[in-house]
């Protein structure tokens, strides 16, 4: 199978070294420098395409994807308000894409537990909830697309809480309202924590990435699913297709 890299940062370069153990073959590298690339053979002739790039390149890359016929899996976070315009693409044929906020398969482990206890927590409004993400001081956005994907699972479900709003750390926020807190500091790969509190106790889940290297071997593992498919598809549409379940993952 040949795949092509779009982003040659840290994470196109781990996902090379994941592609390279599996046998897979790298078929042509694109950076922000050398988007020349796209019209070349080796990129056309891919079987798939991974891209983890900066957000105000993801969407050049997305379409780019899109008239070569090479199906991509996306772990560029930022571009989400073009996403309905992008899926609505790939229903009417014109692309085929797999974006997640987060590739690590533990992080959507977390996710599906986010979901269950969101759900008990409509039973008990003694306790509030809130979100925290810890990044690398290197990352753009913020909240991060993790924190987003989490904030919007929690909202769906909660019957008191219906928006997230971003504050600043220590800040409250208004009732009704999921706060969402970022902090920045040296080279962390990811921290998120959703608290629930209240004036008894406290239940805290986090998921603390050790490394970039989960990130970019459910990202490679993802596209060696994509391959040979069309439309549009979330990492909740591969887990639950390797795993044989339905309704765990989204």
């Amino acid at each position: 199978m040949k795949v092509a890299i779009i982003g040659y940062g840290r994470m196109g370069h781990l996902i090379e070294e994941v592609a390279k153990s599996r046998g897979l073959e790298i078929s042509c590298i694109i950076d922000v420098d050398d988007t020349d690339k796209f019209a070349s053979e080796e990129f056309r002739k891919s079987d798939v395409a991974i891209q983890f790039s900066i957000p105000s390149a993801a969407i050049e890359g997305i379409l780019a994807c899109f008239a070569a016929k090479v199906p991509v899996v996306v772990g560029t976070t930022g571009w989400d308000n073009s996403l309905p315009e992008i899926q609505a693409m790939c229903e009417k044929g014109a692309g085929t894409i797999l974006y997640a906020s987060n590739f690590s398969i533990g992080m959507n482990i977390f996710m599906a537990l986010n979901r269950y206890i969101t759900g008990i927590m409509n039973a008990f409004d003694s306790y509030s909830p809130s979100l925290t993400e810890v990044h690398h001081i290197h990352k753009l956005d913020h909240p991060s697309g993790t924190a987003v994907t989490l904030a919007n699972q929690l909202t769906a479900i909660s019957s008191r809480v219906k928006q997230w709003i971003e504050k600043e750390l220590g800040e409250k926020a208004e009732p009704g309202f999921l706060p969402v807190y970022h902090r920045r500091e040296g080279e962390v790969p990811g921290i998120h924590t959703v608290s629930w509190e209240s004036d008894c106790d406290s239940i805290i889940m986090t998921h603390d990435a050790k490394n970039r290297l989960g990130f970019a071997r459910g990202a490679v593992s993802a596209a060696q699913w994509l391959a040979g498919k069309k439309g549009f598809y979330s990492i909740g549409d591969f887990l639950s297709d390797v795993t044989g379940t339905k309704g765990i993952f989204e």
